[in-house]
């Protein structure tokens, strides 16, 4: 645990940080001000690492997008892909994608919502569901709960590895593949990765749906901490089809307050910014979106496997839908706000994604090879938008004449979670540390809420927002040749 420090707050507040924050991807860290009785005045979630990918786009090919936005992240990386190729359709003037290019496409995106989910439940989130918040620091990790839940551990790992494969197969490589190109697919599937990839899938379900069931008997067994930690209620956005229907490749914005009331529908991503704004505070590095219509204060919301069950009105695939309406059952027609039932909602849509994998794996037109759609007039500005592992992907580019990006701005899934990841952690830090004397376990209750969201906080740092920034140029011998300040 860090030691408490007094930083010359008023009133002879104390600071305590948890920095970095574990078991995330990125870097941030938690502040905690506390009076000399141990009460809460101030949690904060900071972003303190910079990346600026908005700003180094700029002046590339509109070509290149797809491929080198990917390398935001290393967990997600055909989400950014996807959702950058879907606006470079449009840019480079294509028509509808061939149906085995927008089906390649969906089979490439859901093995990520596998490998992304498996990754997060078993591998970050699982030692403190299974070990337990206040068990012992050293144990309470990956190894801990491969000595002591193998066969869990274990199949965490082969479903990650499942869903990696279906990547390969489909985008050439595991991680930052190049397999979706501005109007369709370079890579055609052939038939024995397909079979490879069929042979699988009944395995997969069957995990699946046993991660399922085990967060269900941890729900029963302590209802009241499942559906109460970190518990606040929000507006909640996702992506949805026509009818409603959840669908994490393409379709419509949706939004709900938290009592369940549709805040708008349908709205069309290519003008999300009629809808939502961004605004920068000095204390991170990461933007926070809001809707419009509502403000700062009451207009920011959850995205995500959480609000995505409770903003659709149905799930495509049986086993998922079923599993989504026992997991809806806990709010008696009410929409539930826990922050850690975010992991059994994830855990129904690994189960809805590999239903979905399923499916398209029996389609004749997933090994066609008719990959490019036809070409037609230009644009010169675009939108993609996909439903990523954590939420909601905001891609939008200008292009010049001259096929160079002039403009680019991403709100990733954990910006879209921003505000809500800062009221959870402040909600428990009331739950639990108010008042109390400070050790680790309570200290790992604030992470544990973070890591509920599973927010990639590498993806999230592009705007330079209001931070101070101090860059340095040094020679071979380390002496300084420049340096700008700002703030």
């Amino acid at each position: 645990m860090p030691t408490p420090e007094s930083a010359g707050h008023p009133g002879a507040l104390r600071r305590v940080a948890i920095d970095p924050i574990s078991r995330v991807e990125g870097h941030g860290k938690i502040t905690i001000l506390l009076d000399e009785a141990n009460r809460v005045h101030q949690v904060r979630l900071h972003i303190v690492e910079f990346r600026g990918f908005e700003a180094f786009i700029e002046g590339r090919p509109y070509w290149e997008v797809p491929v080198t936005v990917q390398r935001l992240c290393g967990i997600c990386p055909v989400s950014h892909q996807l959702a950058a190729v879907k606006a470079m359709d449009q840019i480079a003037g294509y028509g509808p994608l061939t149906p085995t290019a927008e089906k390649l496409r969906r089979l490439m995106h859901y093995g990520q919502i596998v490998q992304s989910h498996a990754v997060h439940f078993f591998h970050l989130a699982s030692p403190d569901i299974l070990l337990g918040f206040d068990s012992d620091q050293t144990r309470r990790n990956l190894v801990g709960v491969v000595g002591e839940y193998p066969d869990i551990a274990r199949q965490g790992v082969f479903l990650r590895k499942f869903g990696q494969e279906i990547i390969q197969h489909v985008a050439g490589k595991r991680v930052h593949g190049t397999g979706a190109i501005p109007g369709g697919m370079n890579k055609a599937l052939t038939v024995q990765e397909r079979d490879t990839m069929r042979s699988q899938i009944k395995q997969m379900k069957t995990w699946s749906r046993a991660a399922i069931a085990m967060i269900k008997r941890l729900h029963a067994a302590n209802p009241a901490f499942y559906a109460h930690f970190g518990e606040f209620p929000s507006n909640m956005m996702s992506m949805v089809a026509p009818d409603g229907t959840l669908d994490l490749y393409h379709g419509a914005l949706r939004a709900v307050d938290a009592n369940g009331a549709i805040l708008f529908d349908q709205f069309d991503y290519q003008h999300y910014q009629q809808a939502l704004k961004e605004e920068i505070k000095p204390w991170s590095y990461m933007k926070f979106p809001h809707i419009r219509a509502l403000g700062p204060e009451q207009g920011w919301y959850k995205v995500g496997p959480l609000a995505r069950m409770q903003t659709a009105s149905h799930l495509s695939t049986p086993q998922a839908e079923q599993a989504r309406q026992d997991f809806l059952a806990l709010g008696k027609g009410r929409p539930v706000h826990g922050t850690l039932l975010y992991h059994w909602a994830r855990l129904i849509e690994l189960l809805h994604a590999l239903e979905i994998i399923h499916g398209l794996l029996q389609d004749p037109d997933i090994t066609g090879t008719r990959l490019m759609a036809e070409a037609g007039p230009r644009r010169y500005e675009a939108v993609g938008v996909i439903e990523a592992p954590r939420g909601t992907l905001f891609h939008h580019y200008r292009v010049n004449e001259d096929d160079l990006v002039s403009y680019c701005n991403l709100i990733v899934s954990t910006t879209n979670n921003n505000d809500a990841m800062n009221e959870a952690i402040r909600v428990v830090a009331s739950q639990y540390l108010d008042g109390q004397v400070i050790t680790e376990g309570l200290l790992n209750h604030l992470e544990c809420a973070i890591r509920a969201f599973d927010p990639c906080l590498s993806c999230a740092t592009h705007a330079l927002g209001k931070m101070p920034l101090h860059v340095e140029l040094r020679d071979a011998q380390d002496q300084l040749v420049n340096q700008r300040v700002r703030a």
